[in-house]
């Protein structure tokens, strides 16, 4: 999401806490989440998926005053059996960044990054760690594009972070800071710990001057290529928010307003070191002009759509990877949150409990209390919301029914 704009479940828990310790232990290369057909799997136990975006992790942990809303939102969503977080492992220029400028990273902030690490496996919590912002927020690449730029590099827009040579060696050398580095908690590197689930490219990349989608397609298979030759333990999912492209032209009826980003939904995700796919949902930006029915529709459509080409094309599970409802939205009600991620929660289990590919959702955001100053209407604060909350330990508890 652009921010301008779980017991696995019962079982996941123990395994990824016992794996760790066993990583921690030197018994490496255990209990790490893999795929199987349309299912994410664990020990060769089936893994299903309940949880939340949580994108400001690393920055409060990275500042010990506010390392304290990191360890709260861990423990409650742990109390609701939620079993997965998605964060940014970025933070590129700006105010307290993780990556000061290409390959010079702040060491107190990527503290902050081992910390949030170290409390996601203490709560039994799987980690799915985004590497770059197809956004300005945190820098993205926009801001590798301007430090290309500063080294002489000439970059008419920022679409060109996807192919210009010296943007792609900026962030590969990011890739492999990440992945390689050494957690100065638990003591073992980010590659070889099971807590995290999987390692995602980019949030949301969009390529829209090249609407043929060569561009980022090239771009998915160079760094999928490149992640997998660093780290072969984990996952990788590309980011996408489920734009369907050229490789299937009768799909793009299924866009918002038939949009083009220059991505695919279908190529991009059949790239083979890309392990499942993933899909955003926000009809309230998507479809500002809608009734709220004709967006209730599109809701059904869109997630019914990914969900049948994942099963029959891309044969690789899906989690809906973004959702939720916005305070800021006209006629907006806590109760209509909670029905609607009731709906999609329905939906997710439907696939899940009938041997199809999707297999999880992770709403978009889960807040501590206090941080009202990072709000941006979609918040969920677990204890200020007992319905909401009720309604995903419900989920939570569905899920591992799966199990």
């Amino acid at each position: 999401m652009c921010l301008l704009k779980f017991v696995a479940l019962a079982l996941a828990p123990l395994l990824l806490r016992a794996s760790c310790e066993a990583a921690v232990d030197g018994v490496v290369g255990s209990g790490f989440a893999r795929t199987s057909g349309t299912r994410f799997v664990v020990d060769q136990k089936p893994l299903y998926l309940n949880g939340f975006n949580a994108y400001w992790m690393m920055y409060m942990a990275s500042d010990r005053s506010s390392r304290d809303k990191v360890t709260t939102a861990f423990q409650e969503a742990a109390k609701s059996g939620m079993n997965i977080a998605r964060t940014w492992a970025f933070s590129d220029g700006g105010y307290r960044a993780l990556q000061i400028s290409p390959g010079v990273y702040d060491e107190d902030t990527f503290k902050g990054l081992d910390f949030v690490i170290s409390e996601a496996r203490k709560n039994g919590v799987y980690l799915i760690l985004s590497l770059a912002n197809n956004w300005k927020d945190f820098g993205g690449r926009n801001q590798y594009v301007q430090w290309a730029r500063k080294s002489g590099q000439y970059l008419s827009n920022d679409d060109e972070f996807f192919t210009n040579s010296v943007t792609k060696g900026y962030y590969k050398n990011h890739i492999k800071a990440v992945l390689t580095r050494m957690n100065t908690i638990t003591g073992v590197a980010y590659k070889d710990d099971p807590t995290i689930f999987a390692w995602e490219l980019m949030n949301e990349p969009r390529c829209p001057s090249d609407s043929s989608g060569k561009s980022l397609q090239d771009w998915v298979s160079e760094m999928a290529a490149h992640v997998k030759s660093i780290d072969s333990n984990h996952m990788l999912e590309v980011g996408l928010e489920g734009f369907y492209g050229q490789s299937a032209p009768g799909k793009r009826q299924s866009n918002p307003g038939g949009w083009l980003f220059g991505t695919d939904f279908i190529s991009n995700n059949q790239v083979p070191q890309v392990d499942f796919a993933t899909m955003h949902l926000y009809p309230d930006q998507w479809l500002q002009n809608a009734s709220e029915g004709e967006q209730a529709a599109f809701v059904d459509r869109w997630v019914q759509v990914h969900i049948q080409d994942s099963d029959t094309i891309l044969k690789r599970p899906i989690i809906l990877g973004e959702f939720g409802m916005s305070s800021k939205s006209p006629g907006y009600s806590i109760g209509k949150r909670d029905s609607y991620f009731g709906k999609l929660y329905d939906t997710i289990y439907a696939s899940a409990s009938s041997g199809g590919s999707c297999a999880g959702g992770l709403f978009w955001q889960l807040f501590a209390p206090g941080m009202d100053d990072l709000s941006d209407g979609y918040e969920v604060i677990l204890e200020q919301s007992p319905s909401t909350a009720s309604i995903i330990a419900q989920q939570s508890r569905k899920m591992s029914s799966l199990i």
